[in-house]
Order: structure tokens, then C-alpha cells, then sequence
């Protein structure tokens, strides 16, 4: 099975299952890391879900969308690798993919 591996606002690093067609959210979410609230429920209309892509991972994904973007631009914690993990779909092709939940707003 494919994993991704997140780092918690703590400094530890979990491997969680991921199955492809499941957004980075809901793999952290179901995974049992509580640091993620998802309060739109991945709906690209909050932050709540915001992440930092491990550089060597940013250029796999898919470009960053105008809604996607805005919101990011409003969060202190922004860095140029920051992503709303409900808008990065996972693939196959991410198995491995590194990411660690940005500081609390």
C-alpha cells in the first residue's frame, strides 16, 4: 500500500496509508492526526487544512489554483511550498510524499 509521511506541529513523523482518489486531508484526517480541523470538509474555503510540501515533492503536484492561492495568501504561516492538503488529490505517483502541518493560525 501507499503512504505518505507527515510531520505533526510537534516534530514527529507518521506514515499513513493513502489510497489513491483520497485527498492529503482526508488521509491525514482518517490517519488519526488531529492537528488537521478540515472545517470545510475540503471544500477550498478555509485554511484549516494548510501544509508544507517537502520541496522535493512541490513539483509533482498540480499547480496551485486562484481559489487555493487566496487563501493561502491570507495565513502568517505561508512558505513557498505551503498547500491546502484537501486540493492535493493523492496518486500513485505520490507514494512517499512528504509534508508537515504549518503552525496553528
Amino acid at each position: 500500500m501507499s503512504q505518505i509521511a507527515v510531520t505533526t506541529r510537534r516534530g514527529l513523523t507518521r506514515r499513513l496509508e493513502a489510497r489513491p482518489g483520497a485527498s492529503v486531508m482526508e488521509i491525514i484526517r482518517d490517519g488519526g492526526v488531529g492537528e488537521i480541523l478540515a472545517v470545510c470538509g475540503g471544500c477550498c474555503s478555509c485554511a484549516t487544512c494548510h501544509v508544507i510540501v517537502d520541496p522535493a515533492w512541490y513539483p509533482r503536484l498540480p499547480p496551485i489554483g486562484e481559489y487555493e492561492d487566496d487563501l493561502l495568501e491570507g495565513s502568517e504561516h505561508r512558505a513557498p511550498t505551503s498547500r491546502l492538503s484537501c486540493q492535493i488529490q493523492f496518486v500513485d505517483s505520490l507514494d512517499g510524499l512528504a509534508v508537515i502541518i504549518a503552525p496553528e493560525e
